[in-house]
């Protein structure tokens, strides 16, 4: 909004011109989020204290320390990421260009089905909420929404997968897109929210992913940028930039209440909300083999717990004494802290081969 009232007035006042620029409105926004989730975050912490009286069910079948440690923890708290990301995004951003209205959308979509199954769980007081079923049909419908959308503001590219270290190549999955897509946003969502088990697991990688999406999303959007780097350029998505902005402000202000121990839990509502949002950027930057990257902590946790249920049912033995994998290491008695911090700074790596890609071609 800000961006949208301002623009207009450079004619007048010539240094409002700075507004123009989304180096400027990306910091702007980060600054913004950050801002808003220290000074609300208190506040909302205390409130959900009050309506969850028992805090967040705790999965009977996890870790015997993990259960005593986490209970009477309020959860829902991801919906100061949603508040956070959103508010500054609107403030910051154009909000005319379809790219934002598409991620902010998406985003905003998974947050209510996390929203509704986190207050299912509460009123039922165990840690079953809304159906898998029902979630599944809900984001795959998002997802196709998205991917409709992509395909009729770029109709020219629709279907084109690029694929990293590989220069000026795609290829082209046609009407395969809309499967895909629901890999990419559905799994997305749910990987974040497998991740999310222990205190800050889940923030951190999000957060490195979020703030790689800065870079890409910003040359991405730059005609002389992607030319440089042999990169699909995609005109208006370097607008993304301020989205991303205010993610990594949200969720560094998140992280400061969800820190080791945890004051409050994210919950679906943040898990699947954050997930989403990414895969919604990788899809309109066409980086979504990238996000494949730089989210591997993410795709790891999802892999293992794929492993753990096919080895049970075909041969009836757990390769992992627990998933998620991070369950896995905690039976094995490493310190919570030891495998958060571990974890990040596998992302870290990950986020940093995943911005080589951009050059390394």
């Amino acid at each position: 909004m800000l961006y949208n009232f301002l623009v207009p007035l450079t004619e007048h006042w010539s240094f409002l011109n700075i507004f123009k620029y989304i180096t400027v409105r990306s910091i702007g926004a980060t600054l913004t989020a950050l801002i808003l989730s220290f000074v609300i975050g208190p506040w909302m912490i205390k409130a959900l204290q009050k309506l969850q009286t028992s805090g967040q069910p705790i999965r009977s079948d996890g870790p015997e320390r993990h259960i005593i440690e986490k209970a009477g923890t309020p959860t829902m708290g991801g919906t100061l990421i949603l508040f956070a990301i959103t508010l500054p995004t609107l403030i910051w951003a154009d909000i005319t260009n379809p790219y934002i209205i598409m991620v902010v959308g998406t985003t905003l979509a998974f947050g209510a089905i996390g929203f509704w199954d986190d207050y299912m769980k509460i009123v039922r007081k165990n840690s079953k909420g809304v159906s898998g079923k029902v979630r599944f049909i809900l984001q795959t419908g998002i997802a196709l929404i998205l991917a409709y959308s992509l395909k009729e503001v770029n109709g020219d590219v629709f279907g084109q997968l690029s694929l990293p270290f590989i220069k000026d190549f795609s290829m082209n999955l046609g009407w395969l897109y809309f499967p895909f897509a629901i890999l990419v946003i559905v799994g997305s969502g749910n990987a974040v929210n497998l991740t999310d088990g222990l205190d800050g697991l889940a923030i951190g990688p999000a957060l490195l992913a979020a703030a790689s999406f800065i870079i890409i999303s910003y040359v991405t959007g730059h005609i002389n940028f992607a030319k440089y780097l042999g990169i699909p350029y995609i005109a208006g998505a370097g607008e993304l930039a301020i989205f991303c902005g205010a993610m990594v402000g949200a969720a560094l202000g998140f992280l400061w209440f969800n820190t080791y121990p945890a004051q409050v839990f994210m919950g679906d509502v943040g898990a699947l909300a954050l997930g989403a949002a990414l895969g919604s950027i990788a899809m309109v930057t066409r980086h979504e083999v990238v996000l494949g990257i730089i989210g591997g902590v993410f795709v790891l946790e999802t892999v293992s717990v794929i492993i753990q249920v096919a080895s049970f049912k075909l041969i009836g033995k757990r390769v992992f004494r627990m998933a998620p994998i991070h369950h896995h290491f905690e039976l094995k008695g490493w310190a919570e802290p030891k495998i958060i911090v571990r974890f990040w700074i596998i992302s870290i790596i990950l986020a940093l081969v995943g911005l080589a890609t951009l050059k390394i071609r």
